[in-house]
């Protein structure tokens, strides 16, 4: 028995060693950091963080944050320039100079735009499973119901309702929804289109990595590549089917591992699937993964190291 408890007492030694410690400051980033949410996305709703946890991790180890709220169903443009007005308005609040922008899915895109119209208020973007050069299930959906057929408008419709409830219970009610521009804007055609315009840390190459720093703001990017992470995450199922639009590619279920890709890329191959970049659902992640919210931290430090 004795034995037994001190190998029981070795384990949980090396696991506790194996837990990442952290010194006070490790996440104080010199610029405030703003987490901007993705489609149907949130910034609080119903007692539920859109990034489960991820602020207070943040904040408690020095990190200023700021969460956007942006509109649940729009176009990556409409998004942004809502964005640019919460930017001025951080700035305003804290005194600094620039922010840095942490976008998740197409929160990247709408992160991307406010850099390219203002970089010189904009430190660096950061993206996490971010729809970059488009989505194949974007695709799907738009080749399923083409602009301009009655099951298009059906779906907008309700697209558009689910999106104002979103809003609704946010506290968010005033902002625009726009079903058809954001299906556009997410599909394949809709990201060339908007990387032509904005091509600051896009790669050049299907699967290359882009520029560390352009205009002088610097980009990153890191995504997951599974769909199936935990067996008791409701979502997993979903993004299982969703996933099976990309014809065997690694996918996070909404956005292949390569259409990620944008400026410096961390990694692309986390055993996570697109809400699990997120910490959701309620933080039903992999077991066998860092954790996501580890990632969020790490990349704050990373931020404090480049100086922004």
């Amino acid at each position: 028995m004795t034995r037994t408890i001190r190998r029981l007492g070795s384990v949980l030694l090396c696991f506790a060693l194996s837990i990442p410690s952290f010194a006070a400051g490790y996440t104080q980033t010199k610029y405030p950091i703003v987490l901007v949410h993705g489609l149907f996305g949130f910034d609080k709703a119903l007692g539920v963080d859109y990034f489960n946890g991820v602020a207070s991790a943040l904040q408690k180890d020095g990190a200023r944050v700021f969460i956007a709220d942006v509109s649940a169903v729009n176009g990556n443009a409409v998004r942004g320039e809502q964005l640019l007005s919460q930017v001025k308005q951080i700035l305003a609040i804290t005194g600094a100079q620039k922010v840095n922008l942490i976008g998740h899915s197409q929160g990247a895109p709408t992160s991307r735009y406010v850099a390219a119209v203002a970089p010189q208020l904009v430190a660096s973007v950061s993206t996490v499973g971010g729809v970059n050069k488009g989505s194949k299930f974007a695709d799907v959906v738009a080749g399923t119901l083409p602009n301009g057929s009655i099951s298009n408008s059906v779906a907008s419709s309700i697209a558009n309702a689910f999106g104002s409830l979103v809003a609704l219970v946010s506290g968010h009610s005033g902002l625009p929804q726009d079903a058809k521009a954001a299906l556009y804007d997410l599909s394949t055609p809709g990201m060339n289109a908007f990387n032509a315009k904005y091509p600051a840390g896009v790669p050049t190459t299907a699967c290359g990595q882009g520029a560390a720093v352009a205009n002088g703001v610097r980009y990153y990017s890191w995504s997951g590549s599974s769909t199936l992470t935990h067996l008791l995450d409701a979502s997993d199922a979903l993004l299982v089917t969703t996933g099976l639009a990309f014809g065997g590619e690694a996918n996070d279920g909404l956005v292949s591992a390569c259409a990620t890709h944008l400026g410096t890329v961390i990694r692309d191959n986390y055993t996570m699937n697109h809400a699990d970049e997120i910490n959701q659902l309620f933080g039903l992640v992999s077991w066998f993964e860092t954790s996501p919210v580890t990632l969020f931290r790490q990349h704050a430090n990373r931020l404090q190291q480049a100086g922004v």
